[in-house]
């Protein structure tokens, strides 16, 4: 479980444009890891358009943003088009990521028992240290809320 304070697990995942993104290399500045369970389904659509946005209010913090899924890469071009979507968004397919930041847990729908990512944002901050975590997201106001904490967060 990843808890505020502790060094966020550093990784490797390929991007949607082609490249990779390394976390360690993000180092000295604020990074936005927001985790979400499927490239276009309505709330996904929606926490990403919000987050979306927001990307030049995020940039202007000094903060990258990244949302991260186990959908594919093409999937992630499709939806980023899709949806005009101003973020990098980053493939763990084989769920690496989303196991070490805890997110990838059992969920339960209509009774039925399956894995899947539980909606999550961590804000590390720039020694790469996680500053604050949410889990468990609603997506109504979430975007403003991890602005605000970027905006708040101590150099």
């Amino acid at each position: 479980m990843i808890y505020e304070g502790k060094k966020a697990p550093d990784f490797v995942l390929p991007d949607d444009n082609g490249g990779e993104v390394r976390l360690s290399k993000l180092k000295g500045r604020p990074v936005v890891l927001y985790f979400y369970p499927k490239d276009d389904t309505s709330g996904c659509t929606q926490e990403a358009k919000d987050f979306s946005c927001l990307a030049g209010e995020f940039a202007a913090a000094g903060a990258e943003l990244i949302g991260i899924s186990p959908d594919g890469l093409k999937s992630h071009q499709k939806f980023k088009t899709k949806h005009d979507l101003a973020l990098r968004l980053l493939s763990d397919e084989e769920k690496t990521v989303a196991t070490a930041y805890g997110v990838w847990v059992e969920k339960s729908m209509y009774g039925r028992k399956y894995m899947g990512v539980e909606r999550s944002t961590f804000l590390i901050d720039k020694s790469g240290k996680v500053a604050r975590s949410w889990r468990k997201v609603r997506i109504p106001g979430h975007a403003e809320e991890v602005l605000e904490a970027v905006r708040t967060l101590k150099s």
